[in-house]
């Protein structure tokens, strides 16, 4: 085997084959205490007694030979100065020396030593390209004989083997994979080097280790050489095992900031400078803790500034990068919309969770939004992102409620028809709205364009109750029939006869609805037959309020009782009495029911017991309209004012009224999450805060309200508002006024 190019140039020691590797040992000048010294001697000994099984010596060199071939590691051995604080960098006083095992067994032979920091002379540089240049031809020469050499070799070795490598080999299997491998010259090398005399901090040894080869690492056959290509490692190049950042430099390297954007180029760096940083490294923690509290001490505020903006960045942690998406995403749950809009304006990750889907779903859910807003694709921060229809559908109700506070209103559509009759029902549902009138007619208009697209003939009395659910439409009148119209074409679908006075309400439920008369009695119908399927008989006046949720029928009259039917069985189960005057409104939600009177109050009460829970007073007349969401009751009284109840506690929360409250009986209401609307017969339609109960703005304000202009019904959808204006004098014409609160509506 020819002689390895790292061991010419006057040195005896052994040529290192391919597989063996080399040794590095990294010598950096700080003293050692007599202790640590001590320590390392012990590791020392028992590193060359371990290793001594593995030697073999051939043609008066010497190899390491390993049984199996593996990963090269490097491990550190450390001492620390009594003295020393644990936080400080190794290896920050004296010089740095890195020196093969050869090349510093040669220098003790020769009596050099050397404890400052230096690279390679030209001399071995031009040495080193003299060598790379004849290991490539020796690899071409020797590619052919490798495996007789090494076959030769590894003969040899078994040959050569004493019984206690032998017996080093079962521990090795029985002990573990790990096994370190040092020449005795190498050994005689760290014992010369272990005295309290020599400068002495960190020592690497290169080892070996037992590892299948990764797809990252090319393993080179036995006895092969290395060439000095670009990927190969020379002894110098070893450094110290990889630890945790314990300087500020370190740590601003580790986070990717350079040292150089903290450089002040004011000029040159003052003279001393060095020599006070090597008298600050070699101070301890706390002597260094002194000395930095006196120097700030002794800064401008200038010079502080520059030290936080120099420190403080170093510190802070962007944790919701650094978080699993499933604990980021679980973050940001507790943020608020509007919070989570600001967030996503951080950076592109942020940008991305903050887009999540299920998390702008969940939003929407407390919002009240029911269903997502499919939008057009629109550009896309990187492939594969996609923009979240659930906060696409946030950011519309948004805007929209926005709308609504603060849009402009000031081209409302005018729809006019029934000559100056009054509008005494008004139904609203998508695009269509469709009112009823006492000239025996309804009309059915569009939203969108505001023209009226037919009027349903059939009546012969004036009609007094409508109900609507897609296409559908039915009617109650004063000829003692409903009727039942398909709103497309305009045609009458069915007309139910049965009641013998008015029909004054009705209440649409799937595909039945219930209607109440004047007759004192309920009937409920199937709308696609048009049969009529139960009676209900039990009031004693006429029937003014009716409402149906499917499974019970609750009804309100004249006779100050409010009854909850079966209408299966046709039997009454309960008879809720408290009234003293007429019911005129109603509510039900399959728990409770909540029943307006004119003897001022209003009443909550339990469907399963028929007790009154709660009787809700403030009220100083007539509550002619009410509506209610889970457990919040808002009610319009003919005292002119709104309130807004709790009905699980039977508190007011808030009465909306004040220096622009309604002049007027209030005669139709409506409201969402967040808004209350209110149309009076002053003219007006008010829109207020649900939260606060505080007026907001005047949606409609009739120019001659207050000398006749009344707003009869309003109906509103999330985005329009649709309200029934006129006048019993003459003072207003009969019309629909339509406002729409969604001015980019795809439609448009």
């Amino acid at each position: 085997m020819k002689q390895d190019p790292l061991t010419r140039g006057g040195n005896t020691g052994p040529p290192l084959p391919g597989r063996g590797d080399s040794m590095g040992v990294s010598l950096l000048g700080s003293t050692p205490s007599s202790s640590s010294i001590s320590s390392i001697s012990s590791l020392s000994s028992f590193i060359s007694s371990s290793s001594s099984g593995e030697e073999r010596r051939k043609g008066g060199g010497e190899e390491f030979i390993g049984r199996e071939e593996g990963e090269v590691v490097s491990i550190s051995i450390v001492t620390i100065a009594e003295e020393s604080c644990p936080s400080e960098p190794f290896g920050t006083v004296g010089g740095h020396v890195e020196v093969t095992a050869d090349e510093s067994a040669a220098r003790e032979r020769d009596g050099q030593s050397k404890t400052s920091h230096s690279t390679q002379t030209e001399e071995e540089e031009e040495r080193n390209g003299e060598e790379e240049e004849e290991c490539r031809k020796e690899d071409d020469e020797n590619e052919q004989g490798d495996e007789g050499e090494e076959a030769e070799e590894m003969g040899e070795d078994e040959s050569d083997r004493p019984a206690l490598l032998e017996e080093e080999e079962e521990e090795e299997d029985e002990e573990g994979r790990n096994q370190v491998f040092v020449s005795d010259e190498i050994s005689e090398l760290m014992s010369d080097r272990l005295n309290p005399e020599t400068p002495l901090t960190i020592l690497n040894i290169k080892m070996k280790r037992k590892l299948d080869h990764g797809p990252d690492i090319r393993p080179f056959p036995s006895g092969k050489k290395h060439c000095k290509g670009s990927n190969y490692l020379s002894p110098s190049s070893f450094v110290p095992f990889q630890t945790t950042p314990t300087t500020f430099g370190d740590l601003r390297a580790a986070n990717g900031h350079s040292a150089q954007r903290r450089r002040v180029t004011s000029g040159p760096p003052p003279s001393g400078l060095q020599d006070w940083l090597h008298t600050f490294q070699a101070w301890s923690g706390p002597e260094r803790l002194l000395a930095l509290d006196e120097l700030i001490d002794s800064c401008e505020s200038n010079q502080v500034k520059h030290m936080m903006q120099v420190i403080e960045p170093q510190f802070q942690r962007d944790f919701i990068s650094l978080l699993p998406k499933e604990l980021a995403l679980y973050v940001l749950t507790f943020l608020e919309p509007r919070d989570l809009m600001h967030a996503a304006q951080t950076c592109s990750y942020w940008r991305i969770l903050a887009e999540d889907n299920l998390l702008w779903r969940e939003k929407c859910r407390e919002e009240g939004i029911e269903e997502p807003l499919v939008v057009k694709r629109r550009k896309t921060l990187k492939p594969g992102f996609l923009h979240s229809p659930w906060k696409s559908a946030y950011v519309q109700q948004h805007r929209i409620e926005s709308n609504w506070r603060t849009g402009d209103i000031t081209s409302p559509k005018v729809l006019k028809g029934h000559d100056d009759h009054v509008i005494t029902c008004l139904q609203f549902c998508g695009d269509l709205i469709v009112s009823g009138s006492d000239d025996n007619t309804l009309k059915v208009w569009s939203a969108l364009t505001g023209k009226c697209l037919r009027t349903l003939v059939g009546h012969t009395g004036g009609v007094w109750s409508s109900q609507m659910s897609g296409n559908i439409v039915i009617s109650g009148s004063t000829d003692r029939t409903l009727k039942v119209w398909d709103a497309e074409s305009g045609e009458c679908v069915h007309t139910l006869y049965g009641h013998t006075s008015t029909v004054r309400c009705i209440h649409l439920h799937d595909k039945q609805v219930v209607s109440g008369s004047r007759d004192a009695t309920l009937r409920l119908w199937d709308v696609d037959s048009g049969e009529c399927l139960h009676v209900l008989t039990g009031h004693v006046a006429a029937v003014r309020c009716v409402q149906y949720d499917g499974r019970r029928v609750v009804s309100g009259g004249y006779d100050f009782m409010v009854k909850v039917w079966d209408p299966e069985t046709e039997t009454c189960l309960h008879t809720l009495q408290g009234h003293t005057n007429r019911v005129y409104s109603l509510q039900f939600d399959g728990a409770y029911v909540v029943s307006g009177s004119l003897d001022t109050s209003i009443r909550v009460w339990d469907v399963v017991t028929g007790g009154c829970v709660h009787t809700l007073t403030g009220h100083q007349s007539l509550t002619s309209g009410m509506e209610l969401k889970n457990n919040i009751l808002v009610s319009g009284n003919a005292d002119s004012t709104v309130r807004v109840w709790d009905i699980r506690t039977g508190q007011c929360l808030h009465t909306l009224q004040g220096p622009h409250k309604h002049q007027s009986a209030v005669t139709c209401l409506q409201f969402s999450r967040s808004l209350v609307v209110s149309s009076s017969d002053d003219g007006t339609v008010k829109l207020w805060s649900l939260a606060t109960g505080e007026w907001i703005r005047d949606l409609v304000a009739l120019q001659s309200g207050g000398s006749g202009g009344v707003v009869w019904r309003i109906r509103a959808s999330n985005t329009r508002l649709v309200a029934a204006v006129g006048s019993r004098n003459g003072t207003e014409e009969t019309k629909l006024v339509v406002l729409d609160f969604d001015l980019t509506d795809t439609h448009k």
